[in-house]
């Protein structure tokens, strides 16, 4: 008996505890989310000291002590968008020095979200203690840049960069076994190859151009000079802060405390407040993120079959199981007038990016008839843009990667390896084919032919569908597909997306097609909702991590890409699985 009294002593002290804590962090969680005071005239500072990701990653101490995540792209969005309407924000002041965003898609999202603030008449400036070429982008849409005196801008052009491993291979006795079709199709080129081929080059240099031509544009408009008058600076950087100056490239030099005395702030003095603080500000609390409901589809990551998560290597991943049941989440709640499906993806299976677009297919023929928009963000490719062509209307930025219309497969044979390390692999099989993914040979003629039957077999889908989605014949876009990699601005020209523009666009197209004024107010409901603190309590977060996340922490952005993407074959996909991915290429800082 005694016992007994003492295990249920413990037992309830352990349930007073839980609760407890539990109402613990319920406070903390009402503390942290209560919205902040905002003095009149004050200066909204944001410091984009983010890669941009499209949403924040769900990540349980932020929630219980910092609230919203500010460095998203979402955020960043919302937050200018408040500020345009808030009769309390005098200014805002752009800080993008500690921007880490390597693509240009997002950027262009943003500098477009400046210019728009701006049209409500409030001034917008910049302030860089250090400018690269994207920092340096977005700091054009402003009406004023300072730069800090001991700083340089570097601004001297854009160059790409593509691994090739083959030669490591060799080294290791590793053979790549890979095949492909389209012969822009490039994305195994970094196993097969040692250096570039013409076709893999010229694409290259296809995409480096326009882009270069996009920056040279933005820079121009935004500091009133002509482009050749801005190729020719470029040629000439990086700048001295001062020569900086004298070009015309900044409007002056200051340190941070004197950006009070430099610049024309509402009040005469600056009255900060920070992104962090304001992200805490709610949309409806304005006057927006009202009315009709509209669903926006979030596709974000490396696409896989099964449930989604999150890579250390690769960043978000989109699991084919877990999108499918959100666009039928969406699907079913009739309150909702249109979608808007924002892509943000390289590709990756394309056995899963063909069962996506088979429910987005499934959506936008359901009666009654509900629009759907695709908004592609940096990258929409391979199997990304395959789910955008369930879409009859699709919108990119000029900078999106979008297109890779291909496929891929194969294996690295690693027996001389593990020869080499003293490892001997011998096999049973029963099974004429059993041996195909076999790591210790090469494909043998009639598995290589099988291979090749399946990979034209997906790629002849892939081009039917999106024939019939951009309204053209078979010849015609297998004459633009064949793998090949197009900006946004490229990919309009060839007709394989519709309109130039960011979420903002796609979601006026939706709102028109649904019968609403393009500049209505709408709900925006998002797909995959964010968890809530309790949510994030009931799971281990360490099933979040697909890769050591310990590896990842001390490696910068790039070599987190390259080896991401290098690894990605073994770590996120089946043997033998085909892929739709683009190739990889990285843009430089």
């Amino acid at each position: 008996m005694a016992l007994r009294r003492g295990v249920g002593l413990v037992l309830g002290l352990l349930v007073i505890a839980v609760l407890i804590s539990a109402g613990g962090m319920a406070l903390l969680w009402s503390v942290a989310s209560r919205e902040p005071t905002v003095a009149r005239d004050s200066t909204l500072v944001l410091q984009l000291d983010t890669d941009l990701h499209e949403s924040s990653p769900d990540d349980l101490m932020r929630q219980l002590f910092a609230g919203p995540a500010p460095a998203s792209l979402g955020n960043v969005l919302e937050t200018l968008r408040k500020a345009k309407v808030d009769p309390r924000i005098g200014a805002i002041v752009i800080a993008p020095s500690r921007l880490q965003a390597p693509l240009w898609g997002k950027v262009q999202e943003v500098r477009a979200a400046i210019l728009d603030f701006r049209s409500s008449g409030k001034p917008a400036y910049a302030y860089l203690e250090y400018a690269d070429d994207r920092g340096y982008y977005l700091a054009t849409a402003c009406s004023r840049i300072l730069l800090m005196p001991s700083s340089q801008l570097s601004l001297n052009g854009l160059a790409s960069y593509s691994v090739f491993l083959r030669g490591t291979f060799e080294k290791l006795d590793a053979f790549p076994d890979f095949l492909h079709v389209g012969q822009y199709k490039t994305a195994a080129n970094q196993y097969t190859e040692k250096g570039f081929t013409p076709a893999d080059r010229e694409m290259s240099e296809s995409l480096n151009t326009d882009m270069y031509e996009q920056l040279v544009q933005g820079i121009a408009t935004g500091r009133r000079k002509t482009e050749a008058d801005v190729r020719a600076l470029i040629d000439q950087g990086p700048f001295l802060a001062a020569d900086a100056l004298k070009a015309g490239l900044v409007d002056d030099l200051a340190y941070s405390d004197q950006i009070d005395d430099k610049l024309r702030l509402p009040g005469g003095s600056m009255r900060e407040l920070n992104l962090r603080d304001y992200t805490r500000v709610s949309a409806s609390s304005l006057g927006l993120n009202r009315g009709p409901k509209i669903a926006l589809l979030q596709a974000s990551g490396v696409i896989v079959s099964g449930t989604s998560g999150y890579d250390a290597m690769n960043g978000a991943v989109l699991g084919s199981d877990t999108f499918i049941k959100y666009i039928r989440e969406a699907r079913s709640d009739s309150s909702v007038r249109a979608i808007v499906l924002r892509i943000d993806s390289p590709g990756g299976s394309a056995i899963a990016s063909d069962a996506i677009w088979r429910e987005l297919v499934i959506t936008r023929d359901e009666k009654p008839h509900r629009p759907l928009v695709v908004s592609m963000s940096d990258l929409a490719a391979s199997g990304g843009y395959y789910m955008a062509m369930a879409s009859p209307y699709i919108v990119a930025q000029p900078g999106t990667l979008t297109g890779s219309i291909g496929v891929v497969g194969g294996k690295v044979v690693t027996g001389g390896t593990f020869a080499k390390a003293g490892a001997n692999i011998e096999v049973v099989s029963r099974g004429r084919h059993a041996e195909m993914e076999s790591p210790t040979r090469p494909f043998n003629p009639e598995e290589r032919a099988k291979v090749q039957k399946g990979m034209e077999d997906f790629y002849y889908r892939f081009v039917e569908h999106a024939a019939r989605s951009r309204h053209m014949t078979m010849d015609k876009l297998h004459g633009i597909a064949q793998g090949r990699v197009w900006t946004g601005r490229q990919a309009k020209q060839v007709g394989l997306v519709d309109e130039l523009g960011g979420l903002e666009r796609a979601l006026a197209v939706a709102k028109g097609r649904a019968g609403l004024s393009p500049n209505a107010e709408v709900q925006i409901v998002t797909y995959p909702p964010r968890r809530t603190v309790f949510e994030l309590l009931g799971e281990s977060l360490g099933s979040q991590s697909r890769t050591d996340a310990g590896l990842a922490a001390v490696l910068g952005w790039q070599e987190r890409r390259v080896i991401g993407m290098l690894t990605a074959p073994s770590r996120l996909f089946h043997p033998g699985e085909l892929l739709a991915v683009m190739p990889f290429a990285m843009f430089s800082r």
